[in-house]
């Protein structure tokens, strides 16, 4: 099956908006055993609308056009249906009612302009929009199928969700696979490719890499049926090994959140470089209170001396980048708390701070429960001054992840130079 979709907007085209829906559509598809043939976005221009209509209906057996059924003057997608099928339009009661209850709903007077999302190509299909103004619609042309969506992404993926991806499943039901997903932390994409060079897959099944900072996702693609299914899934996470952060979803706040619950540990944090980054990466999740017991920003010397009683003797010995600066926070945390467990990330940034013996991206962690510590330093070189911050924090949490799981707590992370490290009682 040829699947290709048309992304229409001047907003679009010069790069305004992201497209975001196309790459999310491009997921979804790819889940259930289908990809685009094709994908292209073309300009609030009629004639321009319509060729590329044209052009795709001939090579495709569905297009997917996404955009312009808004009530404004540059929203041409019902009038180029019309155009392309050489029908006209007309008002579509049933969508003109919907329109009307929506608005009384909103206690709000339609506006007339609002009509215009009414207007369909004579014999269109309606597709329902149960949130939103503009309705969908299906044609015929071609030999193909055309379905025309709104570009509100809530409003074009619920649509998709519920109405066409059935439709999909049903015309392709032998195309659906299922994915297995690894999200990995510490290896490259290039090195994970490299793991399985001689793997030996059976028909069918095929592996997939995706970089999403600070993750990279590991996809074992199967046919629904595969017998080999669980073997396979065991031969990758056991390449894998401790580099494997979660399976099957890739929220790590999630991850952790159920590991600190499942043990019954309350957690601290102490920043100076991440800036409060850590912890609202944490509390981005619903129930992170259950654990999180709460965090200090202490980007200032005097700030660790008074919030968590770093003592200035330490930072001017040793500086506020240090292993021992680091392990003074955690265990600072943890006595200025009620946590069972600390976390602390200091460290120099950039892109100024920096000098030869501690050069921009020196960063040092200390993961400390009791009176014990867990601390390396690193040198994330060559990055931005936001990619330390964010590669920081992603350290941080697998550090903690590795912690719980009973990993190495000190990981190996390719592309990050571990300078020190320390391991003891304090």
């Amino acid at each position: 099956m040829k699947i290709e979709m048309l992304s229409t907007g001047d907003e679009v085209l010069q790069g305004d908006i992201a497209d975001t829906n196309a790459a999310w559509c491009g997921q979804e598809l790819n889940e259930l055993g289908l990809s685009f043939s094709r994908r292209q976005t073309v300009a609030d221009n009629m004639n321009d609308i319509v060729d590329a209509l044209q052009q795709a209906a001939e090579r495709s057996d569905w297009v997917l056009v996404n955009g312009g059924l808004g009530p404004t003057s540059d929203d041409l997608s019902a009038e180029a249906a019309a155009r392309l099928t050489a029908c006209e339009l007309e008002l579509n009661q049933d969508w003109l009612k919907q329109l009307e209850a929506w608005y009384v709903a909103q206690n709000t007077k339609m506006p007339e302009s609002n009509i215009k999302q009414a207007m369909l190509p004579k014999g269109a299909v309606l597709v329902d929009n149960p949130i939103g103004t503009a309705c969908g619609f299906i044609v015929e042309h071609a030999g193909a199928k055309l379905i025309f969506t709104p570009g509100v992404p809530s409003e074009f993926k619920r649509m998709l969700k519920e109405q066409w991806f059935p439709q999909l499943i049903a015309a392709a039901p032998n195309a659906q696979a299922k994915v297995k997903r690894f999200y990995t932390f510490g290896l490259s994409e290039s090195s994970l490719s490299d793991r399985f060079n001689d793997l030996a897959l059976p028909e069918g099944v095929h592996l997939g890499y995706r970089s999403a900072r600070p993750s990279i996702e590991v996809k074992l693609f199967y046919p629904r049926e595969a017998p080999q299914y669980e073997q396979l899934s065991q031969v990758v996470r056991n390449e894998l090994a401790d580099h494997v952060f979660t399976e099957d979803q890739g929220n790590w706040a999630l991850y952790l959140q159920q590991l600190m619950k499942a043990q019954g540990k309350k957690l601290a944090l102490a920043e100076s470089c991440t800036g409060g980054m850590l912890a609202a990466e944490l509390i981005a999740v619903a129930g992170s209170s259950a654990y999180l017991d709460r965090g200090f920003v202490t980007y200032s010397n005097q700030a660790k001396q008074q919030s968590i009683g770093v003592p200035a003797a330490t930072i001017e010995q040793y500086g506020a980048v240090s292993i021992e600066t680091s392990q003074a926070m955690a265990l600072g945390a943890l006595k200025h708390s009620e946590a069972d467990i600390a976390l602390s990330v200091t460290g120099i940034a950039g892109p100024s701070g920096g000098s030869e013996e501690k050069p921009v991206g020196t960063v040092c962690f200390t993961l400390a429960e009791g009176d014990k510590c867990i601390s390396q330093q690193l040198l994330l070189s060559n990055r931005s001054r936001s990619v330390v911050r964010i590669m920081s924090t992603a350290v941080a949490m697998d550090m903690l992840r590795r912690y719980l799981t009973g990993s190495p707590v000190l990981g190996e992370y390719q592309h990050l130079k571990r300078i020190d490290s320390a391991d003891r009682i304090l």
